[in-house]
C-alpha cells in the first residue's frame, strides 16, 4: 500500500460504511503486516496545568468561559511531575503525556520549568510527549534539545466542521504547528475527536488530512467525545463503540504504520467493545483515573484486561530511538520572547455564546 495515497472523500467514507466483519478484517490484516497484535502501548497523561484556558473549544470543560466543575490551578512543580511519572511507570506506561491548559507556549519561567521536567522524565527512560497549545519553530527546537519524543496538536476535526466547534484559533495555526515540530526530531501525534455533531463525512475529511501529512504520522489519538454538563456540548449523547471500531479500523487502514491511540471514552467502553477496538489496529490506551479532567478506566482494571486478552505492554522507544537531552546550559537554541500572530478568527459560535452567558447568571 502507498502510505501517501491521496485519499477521497468517497473512498474513505466507503472504507468507514463497509460490512463490519470485512471492515474488521482489512483492518486487522493491515495491522498484522506493521505491528504485533498482542502488543499495547500504556501511556499515562498528566495534566500539569489545569482549567483557565481562554478557548472557547465547546468540547472543553477546561475553558473558563463554561461553568464545569474544573478549577483553575497553577502549573504543576517538576518534583511533582517526576514523582507522578515514576508512578506511572511502575504501573506499566512507558510514555507520559504533560498537558497543559494554554492557547500556546510563551516563552519564560514557566516553559523553562516545562522543558526541566522534559529532560527528567526523558532521563528516566520514559517516551516524554507535550501537549502545550500552539508552538514557534523555536520553541519546537527547544523542546527537541530538552528530549521530548513527541508533542501532541490534534486537529479535533475536519476543517469545515472545526469552524461549529471553536470560534478563537484557526484551523491552519494547527498545521502550522505541526509543520514546526516536524522541523526537528521529535515525532508527531495528532487525531480528533468524534461524537460533536459532525457528520460521517466530517470524520472521512480529518482522516485524509492526517493521511496527508508528510511523513505519515507517528501516532493518531482516536477520541470518543466525553460530554460534560456546562460546556456547549455537553448533552450530546456519547457515540456508539460501533462508531468507535470504525473509526479506527479506517484509521489502521488509511495510516498503517501509525500508532492509533484509543483516547478518550474507554469509560464507556466493554472489555468486549475495547477488545473489538484492539483488533481493529487500535495499539495505545492510556491508562490512569483521568484523562486530563474527565474520567479513565482504572489502570488495574485494564492490567486485568490485557491478561484476559493476552496482551503485553509495549515497551519504551520500540517504534523510534530514545531522543538525547541537552542540559540548560548546553542548549544551542534559548528564549526569544516570541509574540506570534496566532489567528483568532471572526466568526461566532452562538451555542458556545449562550454556555458562556449562562455561566454569567
Amino acid at each position: 500500500m502507498d502510505n501517501q495515497k491521496k485519499w477521497t472523500r468517497d473512498e474513505v467514507v466507503a472504507i468507514y460504511n463497509k460490512p463490519m466483519m470485512e471492515l474488521l478484517y482489512e483492518a486487522a490484516t493491515v495491522h498484522r503486516q506493521h505491528h504485533d497484535p498482542n502488543k499495547v502501548q500504556v501511556s499515562t497523561l498528566i495534566s500539569i496545568k489545569t482549567g483557565g484556558c481562554p478557548e472557547d473549544c465547546a468540547y472543553c470543560p477546561q475553558a473558563a468561559r463554561y461553568h464545569t466543575n474544573v478549577k483553575a490551578e497553577a502549573l504543576m512543580g517538576a518534583e511533582q511531575v517526576v514523582a507522578q511519572g515514576l508512578q506511572a511507570k511502575a504501573a506499566g506506561s512507558s510514555r507520559i503525556c504533560m498537558g497543559a491548559a494554554w492557547r500556546n507556549v510563551k516563552d519564560g519561567p514557566e516553559f523553562d520549568q516545562v522543558l526541566e521536567m522534559v529532560r527528567s522524565l526523558n532521563k528516566m527512560d520514559i517516551e516524554v510527549c507535550c501537549t502545550l497549545g500552539m508552538i514557534t519553530e523555536n520553541q519546537a527546537q527547544r523542546l527537541s534539545e530538552a528530549g521530548l519524543y513527541a508533542y501532541n496538536h490534534n486537529i479535533d476535526s475536519s476543517e469545515d466542521y472545526y469552524e461549529e466547534i471553536i470560534s478563537t484559533r484557526g484551523y491552519q495555526d494547527r498545521l502550522q504547528t505541526i509543520e514546526n515540530v516536524r522541523k526537528t526530531n521529535i515525532t508527531v501525534c495528532s487525531g480528533g475527536i468524534i461524537g460533536m455533531g459532525e457528520s460521517i463525512e466530517n470524520r472521512a475529511d480529518m482522516l485524509i488530512t492526517l493521511t496527508s501529512m508528510t511523513p505519515q504520522l507517528e501516532s493518531v489519538p482516536i477520541n470518543a467525545l466525553v460530554p460534560v454538563e456546562g460546556t456547549p456540548i455537553g448533552e450530546l449523547e456519547p457515540v456508539s463503540i460501533w462508531e468507535m471500531v470504525r473509526m479506527i479500523a479506517t484509521a489502521r487502514i488509511l495510516l498503517p504504520k501509525t500508532q492509533v491511540r484509543l483516547s478518550a471514552g474507554r469509560t464507556n467502553m466493554s472489555r468486549e467493545g475495547q477488545a473489538l477496538c484492539f483488533f481493529a489496529g487500535a495499539n495505545s490506551i492510556f491508562a490512569g483515573d483521568k484523562l486530563l479532567t474527565t474520567p479513565n478506566p482504572d489502570v488495574n482494571d485494564d492490567m486485568k484486561m490485557f491478561e484476559e486478552l493476552g496482551l503485553v505492554p509495549q515497551q519504551p522507544f520500540e517504534k523510534h530511538k530514545q531522543p538525547k537531552t541537552l542540559e540548560a546550559e548546553e542548549a544551542r537554541f534559548y528564549g526569544l520572547g516570541e509574540k506570534p500572530k496566532w489567528t483568532r478568527p471572526k466568526h461566532t459560535i452562538q451555542r458556545n455564546i449562550d454556555a458562556q452567558q449562562k455561566n454569567k447568571k
